[in-house]
């Protein structure tokens, strides 16, 4: 079903900055937007009613741990902020996160994702340890396939644990040395790396954080070997206080400016969260074109703060939206990230700081030019047809005035069908390919082993 033409279309939103609509009827041909507008049905053409959708690009997910979806609500780690989250969630866990545990959790977090708008994820994965007795990568990628799904993956990995991670119980850190992480990196890209504008798998080098698990010296080596081989950089930044205040006290420098110097900026580069970012890093990222993945859900429920996402996008920087992992999210859906990056700005900031369209924008093409697909994220002629249409039906969306802005305002987008390349991915609000009641099966029974596992590690 690569042909086919979306008619009745009422509330179509293109995704770009302006936030443009459209309405009428949306053709495609050989998986691109080939028409929109009045278009007549042609001899033999399927059609697709778009009657109680609105219609919008495929969302795109810049920064997600899809390892998370079965570390939710973690009792040591629901009221802590970052620094101990960390240490009683993911770092508790990862010894006994095995092949089936991340299998399930990835079709968890991609299912969420999917049917509340995505086409394209990016999964920053950092879990890489030589104690593993298989490859997370083609756990990642295997799953992502049978999804149908765009699929990016950071991955991630440390040469260092952070210093000031102490707490007795936990498991030793995991660390790769530097030159097998690089030649994991090369290796996986040779598999998986697709560079051209329509692909369905690529990388990124994405080492959790380049503040705390890289050495600085390690630091360009990365950014040139990344480069080297056509691979963007991505990690977390600025999450919290913490980064700046460690940079500041080890090298005299905040994060950006402490980074820019080592080859970690620029229009290949995004970072995760910024929240803790001060005008003059602000300017240097518009300035340098280097993105942001706004993770607002996350960074409330951690109680970090809210990213200047607003500002930077009023200067011309480039704004995606993560829903960053379950395990300090819970909800690790596009639309409670949309409505959560809405509400938040406006309630700390006043109601002219963003918009419904503009958050839109965010998670569509803002996305696209975060992750560099240049043939995704707007609904234009010549692009990739990622399409998704929002379903109507459910009462929240009973009185809108203005339909075309549910997909944000509701909190809670849901997904009648969505397409990737003109294939059908999510088909009347289902998944073809996933028996979500064996998959809650699954998720509790892995979940039941993590909880007795982790356990009976600390006694």
């Amino acid at each position: 079903m690569t042909d086919f033409l979306i008619t009745n279309i009422a509330h179509g939103l293109v995704g770009d900055a302006a936030g443009t609509r459209f309405s009428g009827a949306l053709r495609v041909r050989d998986g691109l937007v080939a028409e929109i507008g009045d278009l007549a049905r042609e001899p033999g053409e399927r059609v697709l009613d778009a009657r109680g959708t609105v219609v919008t690009p495929g969302l795109v997910n810049t920064h997600h741990h899809l390892f998370q979806s079965l570390l939710k609500a973690v009792p040591d780690g629901i009221n802590a902020g970052l620094d101990t989250w960390l240490q009683k969630c993911p770092y508790a866990f990862w010894p006994f996160i095995d092949a089936e545990t991340l299998r399930v959790s990835a079709q968890v977090g991609l299912a969420e994702v999917l049917l509340s708008g995505a086409t394209t994820v990016c999964d920053h994965h950092y879990l890489f340890a030589p104690q593993y007795d298989y490859d997370p990568a083609e756990v990642l990628f295997d799953e992502a396939a049978k999804f149908g799904i765009r699929f990016l993956l950071a991955r991630g990995g440390n040469t260092k644990g952070r210093e000031y991670f102490d707490d007795p119980s936990l498991p030793p850190a995991f660390f790769e040395p530097a030159a097998a992480f690089l030649a994991s990196v090369k290796d996986a890209a040779r598999r998986w790396h697709d560079p051209s504008d329509l692909a369905m798998t690529r990388m990124a080098l994405a080492p959790t954080t380049p503040i705390f698990n890289l050495d600085p010296h390690e630091l360009p080596l990365f950014a040139d070997a990344a480069r080297d081989i056509g691979l963007r950089l991505h990690s977390h930044l600025s999450e919290n206080q913490t980064y700046v205040d460690y940079t500041l006290r080890e090298y005299g420098q905040r994060p950006v400016p402490w980074l820019a110097e080592r080859g970690w900026t620029g229009p290949d580069v995004w970072f995760a969260h910024l929240v803790e970012i001060d005008a003059a890093e602000q300017a240097h990222l518009v300035e340098t074109g280097t993105a942001m993945a706004h993770c607002t859900q996350a960074n409330a429920r951690l109680g970090s703060g809210i990213a200047p996402a607003d500002l930077l996008h009023a200067q011309g920087g480039i704004v995606s939206i993560g829903v960053d992992g379950a395990g300090a999210n819970e909800a690790a859906d596009m639309g409670a990230a949309m409505y959560s990056a809405f509400a938040t700005h406006r309630a700390t900031k006043g109601v002219n700081s963003t918009r419904a369209e503009t958050v839109l924008h965010w998670a569509t093409q803002g996305g696209a030019r975060t992750l560099g697909f240049d043939r995704i994220g707007t609904l234009e002629v010549g692009k990739a047809a990622d399409i998704a249409l929002f379903d109507l039906s459910h009462p929240r969306n009973f009185g809108l005035h203005d339909p075309a802005l549910a997909p944000v305002i509701t909190g809670a987008a849901q997904v009648r069908d969505s397409f990737v390349g003109g294939k059908p991915v999510v088909v009347d609000g289902r998944l073809p390919s996933l028996d979500l009641a064996e998959l809650r099966a699954e998720a509790e029974e892995k979940t039941a082993r993590l909880i007795a596992l982790r356990a009976g590690a600390v006694g």
